[in-house]
């Protein structure tokens, strides 16, 4: 697992958008399964068949709530701070402090290359570090985390 999939759990986000698309996918090949026993259940066949057209239902009715969820990941980081000198909003070492994370150069390196730095910034630690706090923001917030704009420009 890469670094940034773990500041997505330590946040409580524990799904990516590549996940979530899938379970769409997988509710919808359900739901197709559904009217083809339907009519038996309707004709009083077995309930052995009904329990056969219960199965997908129940898997779409679970992958329905999770489809999108918000994470208030400004309240979590703002809560963590309190009585802390960590500025998470401009500092990417800041914020991987606060979530306990590893936070030295090499651990910033490997979450760069994760992320795909530009290799023009990999070299200069300042703009490195700049570019990828707005990109980890930025991935926070297509993950479901609610990011404000002036976070993330």
């Amino acid at each position: 697992m890469g670094l940034f999939n773990t500041i997505l759990e330590k946040l409580g986000i524990h799904k990516n958008k590549a996940e979530e698309s899938a379970k769409p996918a997988a509710a919808s090949s359900a739901s197709a399964a559904a009217p083809a026993s339907a009519p038996k259940a309707a004709s009083g066949v077995a309930s052995a068949g009904a329990g056969a057209r219960m199965a997908p239902k129940t898997a779409m009715d679970d992958a329905a709530p999770r489809a999108i969820s918000e994470v208030d990941v400004v309240k979590q980081l703002e809560g963590l701070a309190k009585g802390k000198d960590l500025n998470w909003k401009v500092s990417i070492v800041d914020l991987l402090k606060l979530l306990d994370l590893d936070s030295s150069r090499e651990a910033r390196t490997e979450l760069a290359k994760e992320l795909n730095c530009p290799e023009d910034m990999m070299g200069d630690s300042a703009k490195m570090n700049t570019w990828l706090h707005k990109e980890v923001l930025r991935k926070i917030a297509a993950n479901g985390g609610n990011i404000p704009k002036d976070l993330l420009d």
